[in-house]
């Protein structure tokens, strides 16, 4: 709710990223100033290969930007929404597959005492 994700590509080496701009006014206004910064600290500790991981973090006058490791493919909700739009959803398999994949990274945070709301 505060800010937006763009894919971005680094010069030197081509290599894509996913930045997230926070807008520091919003951030202010609604007091998240603290959300940011623990969301910064948990991308900065975590390496794992089912959730995003943070490449560096740098601000601007207007905003706090977070350029972390892309992941393509889209959202969980865009599959369940837009790929079988005649039947929204999963087929079982797939489900435990995205369930299994989801587990595995809330196990990776509680191995670093990391609780996810």
């Amino acid at each position: 709710g505060f800010g937006e994700v763009c894919a971005c590509q680094r010069r030197a080496t081509g290599k894509m990223y996913a930045n997230k701009r926070l807008n520091k006014k919003r951030l202010k206004k609604r007091q998240g100033y603290e959300a940011a910064l623990v969301e910064k600290r948990i991308l900065a500790r975590v390496h794992s290969r089912f959730i995003v991981s943070l490449a560096c973090a740098f601000q601007t006058k207007t905003d706090l930007c977070l350029v972390m490791t892309l992941m393509n493919g889209g959202d969980l909700r865009y599959h369940m929404y837009n790929v079988y739009e005649d039947t929204p959803g999963f087929p079982e398999p797939r489900a435990v597959f995205y369930a299994a994949q989801i587990l595995l990274g809330l196990e990776h945070l509680h191995q670093h005492r990391i609780v996810y709301r």
